[in-house]
């Protein structure tokens, strides 16, 4: 309609005028429907290689909020064989964005992976993330320009880089070729590769040894697959002359401690005095390592006779656990300071220096290192709170924004991107797209986009920008408490804490109510289809299937109602409850010790990473929601407690999925 239509019924007929409007709104909204058909369509064009369809559509899609990824597309499809000109233009028009961060490292892997090492060496320095494989061929770049440093810098690749990219393996050849590397850093290669059950990594690594100690490619198969019946075989005659034998002896141990540490403890007795210590220390830690896991009360007799072992990251934090089961303050505090400065680092290992510290009378070098992380909003800042007798509360909210910040932050380019994604239901892609777009943001800035986000109802995103606030927040934002009404309703029908309950749902789906994981989980309370069936018979819900459970109502009402029956079976512990709605009651009873532990201390020893910091972060997220709800100042320590011994399980617990 044109604009003098427009006036002359605005000038006869006001009322009509707006019943115009407001169908112009609605032909804008239909045609915006249309343009993201076409964008999807264009998006299956290019999954099939389509490229003539992709050429029709693209015209159409000019100035859509998605064009970039329309264009980038038509770069893609024939990337091998575009014109650098065209690349250029590309990454000028969308300078600092996702896609010319994507599209500049698909480039440099295509010319790295041809050689061309000036081209690489002009875009390479614009890249903002490289990525392993990138980094590698920048490695390689320089050694093709005779970088005498290059090696220096490729060295502590040899260890920590388990599974390489292609791309690095010329690196890691040449520091073999340069004799930077000898045959016992190749055995250490293989030892860790061992540690991270990368087999096939390792017996690839097995080449790089020196002819004389290079196993036979069916031993090395024998000592990965079937060690035990080899190890038995193996005369113990043949250890103490033969490197090699002792090599692949230990290894050999590692693989069937995996299964069953106390048969390794047995079978390294028998070849102990035919090798020699460093390598029967390291044989003795990898048992230790599978016992700690495993909860067993050798783990920390066993640790101490591999002392001597250097050991690797993951090995070293299970000695403290081990140690902090068995509540052997000596042992934790040995093992944390013996720990790689970067990891004794990390606040899990300040927080437990410092328990060390204090169990052993140095309070105020405990108390030291309990400020260095007091006031971080994760688990081990909120113990060191406590530790400090700091109440824990939300800090202060930031000024309100005005709408000419919200204004600013609404119109960028990206965030615009990611809204649109979202609106066409392409969740993975927005995600990142929105991640990126959050990257040097101020905090006025975050919180707009988190602001903007929550009023889209795109939850997840809207915590992900709180989150990254540094001095100004807003816990409201971080914190978010969607679908309010109909939460605490089902809490208080299955009489649970209500802050709990929303810890919960913010680490299971982050308020996403058709979230599913890749094990099949659905919903904000990310049920599994076993599960939510059992609930639904359970209470005796009439014609269910499957399909509802990413209904908001029916997902609340069956999740709270398995974190009741899961707490009234353990204890009424919500450690031991949250333990069990990430991996089973089974298991969250299995994990309790003989006697009384603390709840942290069964937290910080669950065996599984995923569900351990499922545990953390789920009481941490309930403390602040009580924070926001009660506003007055909250303790972990009262919320963890202590954990019961086996002895106080419920038999009825085992009827529980």
């Amino acid at each position: 309609m044109f604009t003098g239509e427009i006036q002359l019924i605005m000038k006869f007929s006001p009322t009509a005028f707006l019943l115009v409007i407001a169908l112009l709104m609605s032909t804008v909204a239909a045609a915006g429907v249309d343009a993201d058909d076409r964008f999807l369509a264009a998006r299956d064009a290019v999954k099939v290689g389509d490229r003539a369809k992709l050429e029709r559509i693209a015209p159409e899609l000019k100035d859509h909020d998605l064009e970039a990824y329309v264009d980038y597309w038509r770069i893609l499809l024939d990337l091998s064989s575009a014109d650098p000109a065209v690349i250029k233009a590309f990454l000028a028009r969308y300078e600092k964005s996702y896609l010319a961060e994507k599209l500049r490292a698909d480039w440099l892997k295509l010319l790295g992976m041809k050689n061309q090492w000036r081209e690489f060496d002009a875009e390479y320095p614009a890249l903002a993330q490289p990525d392993q494989e990138l980094s590698c061929y920048a490695l390689q770049s320089r050694m093709a320009r005779g970088d005498a440093s290059v090696l220096d810098d490729a060295l502590p690749l040899w260890l920590n880089l388990i599974e390489p990219p292609a791309s690095c393996y010329p690196v890691l050849e040449a520091l073999i070729l340069e004799k930077r590397v000898l045959a016992d850093a190749v055995w250490a290669r293989v030892r860790r590769q061992f540690e991270a059950n990368k087999l096939s990594a390792a017996r690839y690594s097995m080449n790089y040894l020196p002819p004389s100690q290079t196993p036979d490619a069916r031993v090395a198969t024998a000592v990965c697959d079937t060690p035990l019946p080899w190890l038995v075989k193996l005369p113990s005659a043949s250890l103490a002359g033969s490197r090699i034998n002792r090599e692949l002896a230990v290894l050999a141990i590692s693989r069937i401690a995996r299964n069953d540490p106390r048969m390794a403890s047995e079978q390294l007795i028998k070849i102990e005095r035919q090798l020699q210590g460093s390598e029967s220390a390291w044989a003795w830690s990898q048992i230790g390592w599978q016992a700690a896991q495993r909860h067993m009360s050798e783990a920390l007799p066993w640790y101490r006779k591999g002392d001597a072992a250097v050991l690797s990251d993951e090995v070293a934090q299970w000695k403290v656990r081990a140690a902090l089961r068995a509540l052997d303050w000596g042992m934790v505090r040995t093992a944390i300071e013996k720990m790689p400065p970067a990891l004794a680092e990390q606040p899990a290992w300040v927080y437990w220096l410092g328990r060390a510290y204090r169990a052993g009378g140095r309070i105020e070098e405990a108390n030291a290192l309990f400020s260095r992380i007091a006031g971080q909003p994760n688990f081990y800042g909120n113990l060191a709170d406590d530790e400090l007798g700091h109440p824990i509360m939300t800090p202060p909210k930031a000024a309100s924004l005005t709408t000419e910040e919200k204004a600013r932050v609404a119109a960028n380019a990206g965030v615009r991107r990611a809204l649109a994604l979202y609106r066409v239901n392409l969740r993975s892609e927005g995600v990142k797209e929105w991640n990126w777009t959050l990257r040097g943001m101020s905090d006025r800035e975050l919180l707009a986009a988190s602001e903007i986000a929550e009023h889209a109802g795109i939850f997840d995103r809207a915590i992900a920008a709180a989150d990254r606030t540094k001095t100004e927040h807003d816990y409201s934002l971080r914190y978010l408490s969607p679908y309010s009404d109909q939460v605490r309703t089902a809490a208080i029908g299955q009489s649970l804490d209500d802050a709990w309950v929303y810890g919960l749902m913010r680490q299971e789906s982050r308020f996403v109510t058709n979230a599913k994981s890749t094990a099949g989980a659905s919903g904000l309370m990310q049920l599994m289809p076993a599960t939510a069936k059992w609930v639904a018979r359970k209470i005796g819900l009439k014609d269910f299937h499957q399909g509802q459970v990413n209904d908001t109502a029916t997902n609340l009402l069956l999740g709270t109602t398995y974190m009741r029956l899961v707490m009234e079976s353990l204890d009424n512990h919500p450690v031991l409850a949250s333990a069990a709605y990430n991996a089973g009651p089974g298991r969250a009873r299995k994990w309790r010790s003989d006697q009384p532990l603390e709840g942290a201390i069964y937290a910080e020893t669950i065996p599984f990473n995923e569900t351990r910091d499922y545990v953390k972060k789920v009481m941490s997220n309930s403390v602040y929601y009580s924070a926001l709800f009660d506003g007055k100042p909250q303790s972990i320590k009262g919320r963890l407690g202590v954990i019961g011994p086996r002895s106080t399980v419920d038999p009825k617990a085992e009827e529980l999925p």
